[in-house]
């Protein structure tokens, strides 16, 4: 007897697999958007020559990284 998989419910520990994977995924995305946020403030700062942003934007982007 041949079984339809797609009508298949997945098992409890697929399902917090996936869970698992979908959040991994989203904190990267979320960490990927702020290094570049972080990275275009670090460029204004140096146009605006400010010293104290420039350093502690480029010690919260160390920290992320």
């Amino acid at each position: 007897m041949k079984r339809n998989l797609l009508n298949t419910s997945p098992q409890p520990e697929v399902n917090g697999m996936n869970s698992e994977l979908a959040e991994m995924v989203l904190n990267k995305a979320l960490r990927d958007f702020r290094k570049e946020q972080i990275r275009k403030e670090i460029d204004q700062s140096l146009q605006n020559r400010n010293k104290e942003e420039f350093l502690r934007l480029t010690e919260e982007l160390k920290n992320i990284s």
